[in-house]
């Protein structure tokens, strides 16, 4: 991926960093599930290749709910979920867009995670190189 460029980013207090390699535009998508829909997170999925964890391993605590495989990462100082394992994708990875340190371009759209079961075949390209 010759476009690849790495950005910065990191949870509200600054305990956890991250850099994500990204090709702009991004690929990205708003969810209406439970959880996605009371945080506000915009998911950029990418392959574990392109993520690195910077800083504040020890500052994540995880929360696990229904099936157990999507590992949901939360900093434990300020409460922020800036990256996790989804069960769409428990090769890779999301990233929060809106724990990016710097905006980049989307390419927005909208998965209806109410009925994961039926829509998640949609996103299980997105962890691939």
């Amino acid at each position: 991926m010759s476009d690849l460029q790495w950005h910065t980013g990191g949870c509200h207090c600054g305990a956890v960093r991250f850099e994500v390699g990204l090709v702009e535009p991004v690929e990205a998508q708003t969810c209406n599930c439970s959880m996605c829909a009371k945080v506000g997170f915009v998911h950029i999925i990418v392959p574990a290749s392109r993520f690195r964890l910077t800083e504040g391993g020890q500052a994540l605590t995880e929360y696990g709910f229904n099936t157990g495989v999507a590992k949901h990462l939360f900093c434990k100082v300020c409460g922020v979920k800036s990256f996790y394992r989804p069960r769409s994708n428990p090769d890779g990875w999301s990233v929060n867009a809106r724990c990016l340190d710097a905006p980049v371009t989307l390419n927005l759209t909208e998965f209806d995670g109410q009925n994961w079961e039926a829509n998640a075949v949609h996103l299980s390209h997105l962890s691939q190189e």
